[in-house]
Protein backbone atom coordinates (compact mmCIF):
# COMPACT_ATOMS: atom_id res chain seq x y z
CA UNK A 1 0.00 0.00 0.00
CA UNK A 2 2.92 2.48 1.11
CA UNK A 3 4.65 1.65 -2.73
CA UNK A 4 1.27 2.45 -4.61
CA UNK A 5 0.76 5.75 -2.39
CA UNK A 6 4.68 6.49 -3.61
CA UNK A 7 4.17 6.90 -7.06
CA UNK A 8 0.30 8.07 -7.21
CA UNK A 9 1.38 11.58 -5.31
CA UNK A 10 3.80 12.37 -7.51
CA UNK A 11 1.02 11.71 -10.57
CA UNK A 12 -1.83 13.40 -9.11
CA UNK A 13 0.51 16.57 -8.03
CA UNK A 14 1.79 16.86 -11.92
CA UNK A 15 -1.85 16.41 -12.82
CA UNK A 16 -3.10 19.58 -10.67
CA UNK A 17 -0.64 21.60 -12.27
CA UNK A 18 -0.55 20.33 -15.69
CA UNK A 19 -2.68 21.63 -17.78
CA UNK A 20 -3.87 18.74 -20.22
CA UNK A 21 -6.18 20.11 -23.64
CA UNK A 22 -7.80 17.77 -25.35
CA UNK A 23 -5.87 17.09 -28.67
CA UNK A 24 -3.02 19.35 -27.74
CA UNK A 25 0.48 17.98 -28.16
CA UNK A 26 1.37 17.59 -24.40
CA UNK A 27 4.32 15.90 -24.05
CA UNK A 28 8.14 15.69 -26.21
CA UNK A 29 11.27 13.16 -25.87
CA UNK A 30 14.43 14.56 -27.67
CA UNK A 31 17.85 13.57 -28.71
CA UNK A 32 20.83 15.86 -28.62
CA UNK A 33 23.16 15.96 -32.05
CA UNK A 34 25.61 17.94 -30.04
CA UNK A 35 25.89 15.40 -27.49
CA UNK A 36 26.02 12.60 -29.43
CA UNK A 37 28.77 14.27 -31.55
CA UNK A 38 31.26 14.19 -28.61
CA UNK A 39 30.42 10.57 -27.72
CA UNK A 40 27.96 11.40 -24.89
CA UNK A 41 24.81 9.60 -24.36
CA UNK A 42 21.25 11.48 -23.71
CA UNK A 43 17.99 12.03 -23.24
CA UNK A 44 15.58 14.67 -22.72
CA UNK A 45 11.86 15.37 -21.85
CA UNK A 46 9.40 18.08 -22.20
CA UNK A 47 5.96 18.36 -20.65
CA UNK A 48 3.13 20.90 -20.98
CA UNK A 49 2.55 23.08 -17.99
CA UNK A 50 -0.13 25.35 -19.79
CA UNK A 51 -0.64 27.08 -23.21
CA UNK A 52 2.77 28.69 -23.55
CA UNK A 53 4.28 27.06 -20.59
CA UNK A 54 6.65 24.14 -20.52
CA UNK A 55 8.92 21.90 -18.40
CA UNK A 56 12.24 20.18 -19.58
CA UNK A 57 14.20 18.17 -18.31
CA UNK A 58 17.90 16.59 -20.14
CA UNK A 59 20.40 14.46 -18.89
CA UNK A 60 23.64 13.30 -20.20
CA UNK A 61 26.63 10.83 -19.05
CA UNK A 62 29.76 10.25 -20.65
CA UNK A 63 31.32 7.41 -18.24
CA UNK A 64 34.69 6.15 -20.28
CA UNK A 65 37.62 7.46 -21.13
CA UNK A 66 39.94 7.63 -24.90
CA UNK A 67 42.75 5.83 -23.37
CA UNK A 68 44.59 5.81 -26.55
CA UNK A 69 46.01 9.23 -25.83
CA UNK A 70 45.17 9.09 -22.13
CA UNK A 71 42.22 11.36 -22.11
CA UNK A 72 39.63 11.85 -19.77
CA UNK A 73 36.51 13.28 -20.78
CA UNK A 74 34.06 11.52 -17.90
CA UNK A 75 30.93 13.58 -16.74
CA UNK A 76 27.58 13.54 -15.84
CA UNK A 77 24.95 16.27 -15.79
CA UNK A 78 21.00 16.64 -15.20
CA UNK A 79 19.49 20.45 -16.45
CA UNK A 80 15.68 20.97 -15.08
CA UNK A 81 14.35 24.05 -17.34
CA UNK A 82 10.96 26.10 -17.25
CA UNK A 83 10.03 27.44 -20.85
CA UNK A 84 7.92 30.08 -21.95
CA UNK A 85 6.87 29.95 -25.51
CA UNK A 86 6.04 32.94 -27.42
CA UNK A 87 3.58 31.36 -29.94
CA UNK A 88 2.20 27.86 -29.17
CA UNK A 89 3.81 25.30 -26.84
CA UNK A 90 6.86 22.77 -28.65
CA UNK A 91 6.74 25.18 -31.69
CA UNK A 92 8.57 28.50 -32.70
CA UNK A 93 10.51 31.02 -30.04
CA UNK A 94 11.03 29.94 -26.70
CA UNK A 95 12.51 31.53 -23.57
CA UNK A 96 13.92 29.02 -20.73
CA UNK A 97 15.86 29.78 -17.60
CA UNK A 98 17.38 26.38 -16.39
CA UNK A 99 19.43 24.96 -13.01
CA UNK A 100 21.80 22.24 -13.63
CA UNK A 101 24.24 19.95 -11.69
CA UNK A 102 26.79 17.44 -11.77
CA UNK A 103 30.24 15.68 -11.82
CA UNK A 104 32.95 15.63 -14.04
CA UNK A 105 36.55 14.01 -14.43
CA UNK A 106 38.95 15.69 -17.43
CA UNK A 107 42.29 15.34 -18.05
CA UNK A 108 44.88 16.20 -20.79
CA UNK A 109 42.43 17.57 -23.65
CA UNK A 110 44.46 19.76 -25.68
CA UNK A 111 42.48 22.84 -26.37
CA UNK A 112 44.58 25.29 -27.21
CA UNK A 113 42.89 28.10 -24.71
CA UNK A 114 45.79 29.92 -22.27
CA UNK A 115 42.66 31.35 -19.81
CA UNK A 116 39.17 31.76 -19.57
CA UNK A 117 37.94 35.47 -18.71
CA UNK A 118 36.26 34.11 -15.27
CA UNK A 119 37.26 32.04 -12.67
CA UNK A 120 39.50 29.27 -14.64
CA UNK A 121 42.56 28.17 -16.29
CA UNK A 122 41.59 26.06 -19.17
CA UNK A 123 44.98 25.44 -20.09
CA UNK A 124 45.69 23.23 -17.85
CA UNK A 125 43.35 20.77 -18.78
CA UNK A 126 46.32 19.97 -21.18
CA UNK A 127 48.65 18.35 -18.50
CA UNK A 128 46.52 17.69 -15.54
CA UNK A 129 43.10 15.56 -14.52
CA UNK A 130 40.38 18.07 -13.14
CA UNK A 131 38.27 15.86 -10.95
CA UNK A 132 35.15 17.54 -8.95
CA UNK A 133 31.48 19.00 -9.30
CA UNK A 134 29.27 21.87 -10.27
CA UNK A 135 26.44 23.80 -9.67
CA UNK A 136 24.63 26.80 -11.89
CA UNK A 137 22.05 28.05 -13.27
CA UNK A 138 21.32 30.19 -16.87
CA UNK A 139 18.94 31.52 -19.29
CA UNK A 140 18.31 30.33 -23.07
CA UNK A 141 16.88 31.09 -26.07
CA UNK A 142 15.78 28.33 -28.61
CA UNK A 143 13.89 28.01 -31.28
CA UNK A 144 11.80 24.92 -32.77
CA UNK A 145 11.50 23.74 -36.30
CA UNK A 146 8.33 21.84 -36.93
CA UNK A 147 9.31 19.19 -39.06
CA UNK A 148 6.32 16.78 -39.33
CA UNK A 149 2.88 16.18 -37.39
CA UNK A 150 5.54 14.63 -34.30
CA UNK A 151 9.18 15.54 -35.30
CA UNK A 152 10.73 18.94 -34.30
CA UNK A 153 14.21 20.09 -35.19
CA UNK A 154 15.63 22.17 -31.87
CA UNK A 155 18.16 24.77 -31.63
CA UNK A 156 19.14 26.25 -28.18
CA UNK A 157 21.92 27.87 -26.64
CA UNK A 158 21.79 29.23 -22.83
CA UNK A 159 24.83 31.29 -20.88
CA UNK A 160 24.79 31.36 -17.33
CA UNK A 161 26.97 31.22 -13.80
CA UNK A 162 28.65 27.42 -12.45
CA UNK A 163 30.08 27.06 -9.08
CA UNK A 164 32.48 24.43 -8.84
CA UNK A 165 34.75 23.02 -6.65
CA UNK A 166 37.83 20.42 -7.86
CA UNK A 167 40.84 18.57 -7.44
CA UNK A 168 43.58 18.60 -9.50
CA UNK A 169 45.74 15.34 -10.10
CA UNK A 170 49.07 15.19 -11.92
CA UNK A 171 48.62 13.15 -14.48
CA UNK A 172 45.62 11.02 -16.09
CA UNK A 173 46.86 7.66 -15.42
CA UNK A 174 48.36 7.95 -11.73
CA UNK A 175 46.45 8.91 -8.47
CA UNK A 176 48.88 11.64 -7.05
CA UNK A 177 46.92 14.69 -5.85
CA UNK A 178 48.35 18.69 -6.34
CA UNK A 179 45.62 20.15 -5.50
CA UNK A 180 42.52 19.56 -3.02
CA UNK A 181 38.98 20.97 -3.04
CA UNK A 182 39.64 23.96 -4.93
CA UNK A 183 36.75 26.90 -6.04
CA UNK A 184 35.58 27.82 -9.34
CA UNK A 185 33.50 30.23 -10.73
CA UNK A 186 32.43 30.20 -14.35
CA UNK A 187 30.48 32.63 -16.35
CA UNK A 188 29.52 31.51 -20.20
CA UNK A 189 27.98 28.87 -22.25
CA UNK A 190 25.81 26.69 -20.35
CA UNK A 191 23.28 24.63 -22.45
CA UNK A 192 23.75 24.14 -26.46
CA UNK A 193 21.42 22.34 -28.21
CA UNK A 194 20.77 20.86 -31.36
CA UNK A 195 18.13 18.29 -30.50
CA UNK A 196 15.85 16.01 -32.67
CA UNK A 197 12.22 15.95 -31.15
CA UNK A 198 9.19 13.36 -31.26
CA UNK A 199 6.58 14.80 -29.85
CA UNK A 200 3.21 13.04 -28.66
Amino acid sequence: MEVKRLFLRPLIFLSLFTAWDAGAQNFALKNNLFYDATATANLGAEVGLAPHWTFDLSGNLNAWSTTSQGRVWKHWLVQPELRYWFCERFGGHFLGAHLLGGQYNLGRLSNGITSWPIGLDMSRLSDNRFQGWGIGAGIAYGYAFMLGEHWNLELELGLGYIYSRYDVYQCTDCGKKVESDQPANYVGPTKAAVNIVYVF
